[in-house]
C-alpha cells in the first residue's frame, strides 16, 4: 500500500510516500519512496523534495497560492515519469492519505478512518488548536476532492497518546466546573513522536510493552517531555496548549500565570498580544535576543562569549532536567531517559548539559559515544553501568503515521 503522509500548517505542508501493509510493518520493512516540504504557501514558495533514490534533495521555488495548489504540485510531482517513482505512475497509485491533525479533544483516542462524523469532531476540536486544526481540515479536504471520495484517508492525532493520563495529572486546580464546560485540561502534544520513540526502544531492547518504563524528550523548536510507564503516557509537559512545559525556540514554557496580567497592564497589550509574545517571541530567543536556532546559539556561545546564548541555553537545559526530575519521582524511577528530535538528535552537548547533576538516580553518560552520535544514528549514550540509561533515538513521525494509516484501512485494532 502506497501511504501519502501530509502534515498541513497554515503556509506549509510537509510531505512523504511510504510504501508499507501488515505485512511489511511486522518485518521493519517499510519503504520511503518519497519526501519533501513546502514553505511559504500563498506566494512564492520554496519546495524542497526527494525521492527514495534521490543522491539529494532538490529545491526549487513556484507561485502556489493555497494549500489546493500545493498539494495538487505534490501529486502531479510524484506522478510525473522524470520523477523516477516506479511505484507510481499515476494518482490511482496512491492507496490512502494519512494526515497529521494535532488536537483530538478528548473524543479521538487513536487514529481513525476519516468520514463526515470524523471531520465534524475535528471541527469541534478547532477552539482548542485554532492555528493548527483549521490547517489539518483543510487538507484533508483538498486531498478528498484531488484524489476521489474513494481513496481512505486517516487522522492521526498529536494528542490521542496522551489520552492515557490519569485525572490527577490532567486536570488543573481550577473550579472543576470549568473542565465540565470547557474541557479545560492537559492534553499533550508530540504524542506521535513519543509514542514512536518508546516503540523503537523497546523493539532495540527485545522487552515488552508492559515493561516500558521511559522518560522521552522530544526537543526541537516545540518541545516536550513525556512520561511513559507500561507503555501508557502518565504525564506529560505540554498542557492544554503547546505554550506550556519546558523552553522552546520561541516559547516561553511554563510561567506564573499572573505575568500575562502585569505585563498587560505594564505595557499596555492586550491578553491576546501578551499570548502571542510568549508563543512567539520568547524561549530561546526571548532570552537570547538572537534567534531560536540552538545551533547558532551555541556557536555564538563557544565562538563569542555571548553571556545571553549560554544564558538562554542554561535554562533550556534546566528545565528539561527538573522535568526528568519530576518524572522519576513520578513514576519511582525509570530504565531510560530517551532524546529525540532536532536539537535532541544532534546537540550532544545539550544532551551532556541536560544530563549533568543526574548522577543521583545512577546516569552517566559515555562522552565519546555522546559526541559521535549524530546524524541519523541511534543507540545507548550512557555508560554501561548506569543505573538510569539514556538513548538518542530519531523520531519517524510520517512512518508511524503510514502505519496507521494502513492499520485503519486493514481494520487492525491499534494499541498504543
Amino acid at each position: 500500500m502506497n501511504v501519502l503522509v501530509l502534515n498541513c500548517g497554515s503556509s506549509t505542508i510537509k510531505f512523504q510516500v511510504i510504501a508499507t501493509d501488515l505485512e511489511k510493518i511486522s518485518a521493519n520493512a517499510d519503504e520511503r519512496l518519497a519526501r519533501g516540504a513546502i514553505e511559504r504557501i500563498g506566494g512564492e514558495a520554496v519546495i524542497t523534495r526527494e525521492t527514495g533514490a534521490s543522491a539529494k534533495p532538490q529545491k526549487i521555488a513556484a507561485q502556489l497560492r493555497d494549500a489546493r495548489a500545493a498539494v495538487d504540485f505534490i501529486l502531479r510531482w510524484l506522478c510525473a515519469p522524470e520523477t523516477g517513482i516506479l511505484q507510481i505512475a499515476s494518482l490511482a497509485d496512491l492507496h490512502a492519505v494519512g494526515h497529521r491533525v494535532v488536537h483530538g479533544g478528548e473524543r479521538f483516542t487513536h487514529s481513525v478512518l476519516i468520514d463526515d462524523e470524523v471531520l465534524h469532531g475535528i471541527e469541534d476540536c478547532i477552539d482548542l488548536a485554532p492555528l493548527h486544526n483549521p490547517a489539518n481540515i483543510r487538507g484533508i479536504r483538498t486531498a478528498r476532492e484531488l484524489l476521489g471520495a474513494g481513496v481512505p484517508q486517516v487522522a492521526v492525532f498529536d494528542t490521542a497518546f496522551h489520552q492515557t493520563l490519569p485525572d490527577y495529572a490532567y486536570l488543573y486546580a481550577l473550579p472543576y466546573q470549568f473542565y465540565r464546560r470547557h474541557r479545560i485540561r492537559r492534553y499533550g502534544f508530540h504524542g506521535t513522536s513519543h509514542r514512536y520513540v518508546a516503540y523503537r526502544y523497546r523493539q532495540m531492547l527485545g522487552i515488552a510493552r508492559e515493561a516500558t518504563k521511559v522518560i522521552t524528550l522530544h526537543l526541537g523548536n516545540g518541545c516536550s517531555a513525556a512520561a511513559i510507564c507500561e507503555g501508557n503516557s502518565v504525564d506529560t509537559s505540554m498542557g492544554m496548549t503547546p505554550l506550556e512545559g519546558l523552553v522552546m525556540g520561541t516559547r516561553s514554557g511554563d510561567l506564573d500565570p499572573a505575568i500575562i496580567d502585569f505585563l498587560s497592564e505594564k505595557e499596555g497589550l492586550s491578553a491576546r498580544e501578551v499570548e502571542s509574545m510568549l508563543n512567539k517571541q520568547s524561549g530561546l530567543i526571548g532570552i537570547s535576543g538572537l534567534t531560536n536556532d540552538m545551533r547558532e546559539l551555541m556557536a555564538e556561545a563557544e565562538e563569542n562569549q555571548d553571556r545571553r546564548a549560554r544564558l538562554a541555553i542554561d535554562i533550556f537545559c534546566y528545565r528539561a532536567r527538573k522535568y526528568i526530575g519530576g518524572y522519576l519521582s513520578a513514576m519511582g524511577g525509570a530504565d531510560a531517559v530517551i532524546f529525540t528530535g532536532g536539537i535532541g538528535e544532534n546537540a550532544a552537548e545539550v544532551r551532556a548539559k541536560i544530563c549533568r547533576g543526574l548522577e543521583w538516580c545512577g546516569l552517566s553518560l559515555d562522552d565519546e559515544i555522546n559526541r559521535e552520535m549524530i546524524g541519523r544514528r541511534e543507540g545507548r549514550i550512557s555508560t554501561e553501568d548506569s543505573r538510569l540509561a539514556a538513548y538518542v533515538i530519531p523520531t519517524d513521525e510520517e512512518l508511524l503515521i503510514a502505519r496507521d494509516t494502513v492499520r485503519c484501512v486493514e481494520g487492525v485494532k491499534q494499541r498504543y
